[in-house]
């Protein structure tokens, strides 16, 4: 990692996290409820399925598609009907407001020496969700796919964010958690790039991770 001007960071899973109370409701109404490590274990599998399918051109169905068909699974609930509900819950961008504590101060301190910007895929009001969470004026700019017309990994989602901070490729770095989007679409584009790895899919990859902001920020000012 070189000395970066611009940090770039995804939004889901790496500022914000799924509200679970309000996602998962169809399963709670049937008992169900998953705990936090069989959500996570369910997410390590479908990054490494999703990520594979990627590689070989585009996966058959989305990311949510395929973590929910896990997730059913480990319950013996083959309905597809609830599977489509909770993939539609969980791409409102409303539905993602569990944030980690401690989120807003490491963004403020960085913005105090790198300047800040967001790419999301996202439905169009990710700055909204980001100005409701109280962390929309840590950045400079917002590219929201859904207003962008592309998504990641597209070139020309990271071409706008580019444009919109008037950088060059070379001098950012994007955080972003799931390698075939964020990883191989912000390095395609000429970006450096750290996988925000909570859930520990990447830790035998030999990929740049960090698994919380805090530990972003170590790693960052450690090549100043």
């Amino acid at each position: 990692m070189t000395n970066p001007k611009v940090l770039f960071f995804d939004v889901g899973n790496t500022l914000l996290f799924p509200d679970r109370a309000r996602i998962l409701a169809p399963l709670h109404a049937r008992k169900i409820d998953p705990t936090m490590d069989q959500w996570h274990a369910v997410e390590r599998r479908t990054k490494s399925e999703f990520d594979a399918a990627m590689s070989h051109g585009k996966s058959d169905h989305g990311f949510w598609h395929i973590f929910y068909t896990h997730l059913l699974d480990e319950f013996q609930l083959h309905d597809d009907g609830v599977r489509d509900e909770l993939v539609a819950a969980t791409r409102v961008s409303a539905n993602w407001g569990e944030i980690r504590p401690g989120t807003r101060d490491v963004l403020q301190r960085l913005g105090q020496r790198y300047r800040l910007a967001v790419i999301s895929n996202a439905d169009g009001k990710i700055a909204a969700l980001l100005q409701k969470n109280k962390l929309a004026d840590c950045f400079q700019t917002i590219t929201d796919s859904g207003l962008v017309g592309y998504e990641k990994p597209h070139l020309a989602i990271f071409q706008a964010a580019l444009q919109s901070m008037n950088t060059a490729a070379e001098k950012t770095l994007y955080v972003g958690d799931v390698y075939s989007v964020d990883y191989a679409g912000a390095t395609a584009a000429g970006m450096q790039a750290v996988l925000f790895d909570v859930c520990g899919a990447y830790r035998e990859s030999g990929k740049p991770r960090v698994e919380s902001l805090e530990e972003l920020e170590m790693k960052i000012e450690s090549v100043l």
